[in-house]
């Protein structure tokens, strides 16, 4: 079968391969031993104070302007829910907001509409607040169940629990997809943060995203969208039950666009045999990479699934670049899968991938 491309359509694949080679040129690559990825990102990932110069102007000046809102149960805070927090940004933000929230268990389907950016949520590592909801496809349509929204972009989360508390699908209930998260805005930063559900927990929609030391928890797609995210020393929980398990969804359609999933020096642990597969071929040109990730035993042989899908076996990319752990054994893999050379790997291990330069910030700490 032979592709046309017009040449205005080619214009922008060029332009594009060329942004890109000069954004990863200027990025170093994560480090091969995983104990030096925190300096690694530290080195990298200077704070405000350093890059006023790189950053967007935007992000700058919504920084520069930063305020904290409490947020407490018990109502000592500035508000009792985190509801109220996010209706107190005002539409068409231009400040960062930091709402602080308490420890505790706050049963609410929050969302931030795309007219609130810079938005932060955060909870102190000692005392992780939990965000809980029971919504799912059923109630609200799958990709509108989430416990937490983001349609805005510059959003950053810290310290949190996030969980859709809806049962386990059992397959004979209709509409049981049930996501924790949903994350629609571009320049997007997730610190320390568990994502807990069943099927379809994480949605990771679109846009730019750094998931760095976090915790997913799913059974089947619990990783789906088109994001182009990175997700650094992440643990991803399958909770199998001898049944298909599926750990990504990724939605990549056109040659041209530069989304895809990475998972660097992360692992995947879990349940329920070896029927969990990395990741299956949702649309035709499906990106997913695993680099220095340990597998546990109960990753298929084949690793990956198209399926019945063998069209698009010649346009999805599955790669696994130096894996260890019984799970990451190569000579079972389908054909369509890669090992990644040093060359290959070297755009999916990189925060050039992210463009981080322009916007990706440290972690915040309003306790300090």
């Amino acid at each position: 079968m032979k592709y046309c491309i017009d040449a205005l359509s080619l214009t922008r694949l060029l332009t594009l391969l060329a942004t890109f080679a000069l954004i990863l040129a200027a990025s170093p690559p994560v480090p091969a031993d995983k104990s030096q990825v925190n300096k690694w990102f530290s080195d990298n990932v200077k704070p405000l104070a350093d890059r006023k110069a790189e950053l967007d102007p935007a992000l700058v000046a919504a920084e520069e302007g930063a305020t904290v809102v409490k947020v407490r149960a018990d109502g000592s805070g500035d508000f009792k829910t985190v509801t109220e927090a996010i209706n107190s940004v005002p539409t068409g933000n231009t400040k960062r907001v930091v709402i602080w929230i308490g420890g505790g268990v706050y049963k609410e389907k929050l969302k931030i509409e795309r007219t609130k950016p810079f938005v932060t949520l955060y909870g102190s590592p000692n005392n992780m607040p939990n965000l809980t909801f029971d919504g799912d496809a059923n109630k609200f349509g799958t990709v509108y169940s989430a416990t937490l929204t983001v349609e805005s972009d510059y959003f950053t989360a810290a310290n949190l629990i996030i969980v859709n508390s809806s049962p386990r699908p059992d397959g004979k209930r209709k509409g049981a997809q049930a996501l924790a998260a949903r994350l629609m805005g571009t320049k997007a930063a997730v610190y320390n943060c568990k994502f807990i559900g069943f099927q379809d927990t994480l949605c990771d929609d679109d846009g730019l995203h750094l998931y760095k030391d976090c915790f997913i928890q799913g059974t089947v797609d619990f990783i789906f969208g088109k994001g182009t995210s990175l997700y650094l020393n992440s643990q991803l929980d399958v909770v199998g039950d001898g049944g298909l398990a599926v750990i990504t969804a990724h939605s990549r359609e056109e040659e041209s666009d530069p989304s895809g999933y990475s998972f660097v020096h992360g692992s995947i642990t879990g349940t329920g045999g070896k029927n969990t597969y990395l990741g299956r071929a949702w649309m035709a040109r499906s990106r997913t990479v695993f680099a220095y990730t340990t597998m546990a035993d109960i990753i298929n042989p084949e690793g990956w699934n198209d399926m019945k899908h063998p069209g698009f076996d010649s346009t999805v990319l599955f790669g696994e670049y130096k894996c260890s752990g019984p799970g990451s054994e190569p000579s079972g893999r389908v054909k369509y899968s890669k090992q990644l050379s040093d060359v290959e790997v070297k755009p999916f291990v990189s925060l050039g991938f992210l463009q981080s330069d322009k916007w990706l910030l440290p972690p915040p700490n309003p306790e300090a």
